[in-house]
């Protein structure tokens, strides 16, 4: 008898009124924001833009989905396509199946096309976001717990995962919870490529490199545990041999990079000034245009000082010319009044003769 064990959701969806909320879909979009979250932060330490990593991955995010679905559709087709199946649920993503490998191949190439847009070189981005894919893994893993799919072998283990369905060909009983091992893995390995990147500078591609090989290491043991039907080749499952591939070229590349290129990039993003944002650098270029304004203005009015002090002389000359036209007038009145002083004074004299030679006559007489 089970002391102790996980419990499943009754069922995988809510209703919000008329809205289905299925926890597959929701764990998915939760993931993907704490990745561009992260992403973004990495990115501007690196010296990057805000908000690069979120314009990158408008491209990248539907990239992966479709890849993630259409790897899990292609090796999983009995599911889809057999007798008795309706094709038309494989595009019924909200009911689970997405396959990483074909995620992470497809959303690269939807990287590398928001990359080339914006001149960003491919490996710095995936340097930066590789911590928030581990994240968004680890948080995804639980998608499958609602959907009560993906489980181990049968354990009576304190944390067994208990299944309650019996659709699909699920026998209801007590589980190794491999999404819960995947998920806390995945959260080892984002810790670890964090802490290898501060301690080593990982550059050109480096620590997305480390992030793959180190969730291949631990998808490898983890996909040796599932029950669920897969494809076996020489005894193992296919996504064992996948996982074994994919970490063996994560190293290789690992060791090829570090030769060829040792540390890590200057510039990951051309044309962004430390911690500068869209606003910013929007902001910057109304500041250059008022300057220029401004110097226009500046120039305009130089142009314009010569003739205004051409004019203000003139005005001056003008001016100076009223105190010496009052001047003359002033000089001739004066003129006037002394010339008028003048002929009186000599009348005056003539009187003074005529009257004294009045009585000289009148004494001859």
């Amino acid at each position: 008898m089970e002391l102790a064990y996980i419990p499943s959701p009754s069922r995988g969806v809510l209703y919000l009124g008329p809205v289905p909320l299925r926890g597959y879909a929701f764990c998915i979009i939760i993931g993907v924001f704490v990745a561009v979250w992260l992403g973004n932060k990495r990115w501007v330490a690196r010296g990057g833009r805000a908000g690069t990593v979120a314009d990158i991955a408008v491209w990248a995010v539907p990239f992966g989905l479709v890849g993630g679905r259409l790897y899990h559709v292609i090796t999983d087709y009995e599911l889809y396509f057999s007798e008795g199946r309706d094709w038309v649920d494989a595009f019924k993503v909200w009911e689970g199946g997405l396959g990483i490998w074909g995620a992470i191949a497809l959303g690269a190439v939807g990287a590398w096309i928001g990359c080339r847009r914006r001149g960003i070189p491919l490996p710095a981005y995936a340097d930066a976001v590789a911590p928030g894919i581990a994240l968004a893994q680890a948080i995804g893993r639980w998608g499958n717990w609602f959907n009560q799919e993906l489980y181990g072998r049968p354990t009576d283990l304190p944390w067994a995962l208990e299944i309650t369905s019996s659709t699909d060909g699920r026998m209801p009983g007590t589980y190794h919870p491999t999404f819960l091992y995947e998920s806390l893995w995945c959260i080892g390995v984002a810790v670890l490529v964090i802490w290898a990147d501060r301690r080593f500078r990982l550059g050109h591609g480096r620590a997305f490199a480390l992030y793959v090989a180190a969730y291949c290491a631990g998808r490898f043991w983890i996909e040796y545990m599932r029950v669920d039907d897969a494809h076996h080749i020489l005894g193992l499952r296919l996504n064992n041999w996948t996982a074994l591939f994919v970490f063996v070229l994560a190293v290789i590349y690992m060791v090829l990079s570090a030769r060829k290129r040792p540390g890590r990039e200057e510039i990951v993003e051309p044309g962004a000034g430390d911690g500068d944002d869209d606003s910013t650098a929007l902001k910057k270029d109304a500041d250059a245009e008022s300057e220029e304004t401004a110097e226009a203005a500046d120039k305009a009015s130089e142009s314009e000082k010569p003739a205004k002090t051409t004019e203000k002389a003139a005005d001056k000359g003008a001016d100076s010319g009223k105190p010496s036209d009052k001047a003359s007038g002033t000089a001739e009145e004066k003129t006037d009044a002394k010339a008028e002083k003048d002929t009186k004074a000599d009348k005056d004299v003539k009187d003074a003769k005529v009257s004294d030679a009045a009585p000289q006559a009148a004494e001859k007489s």
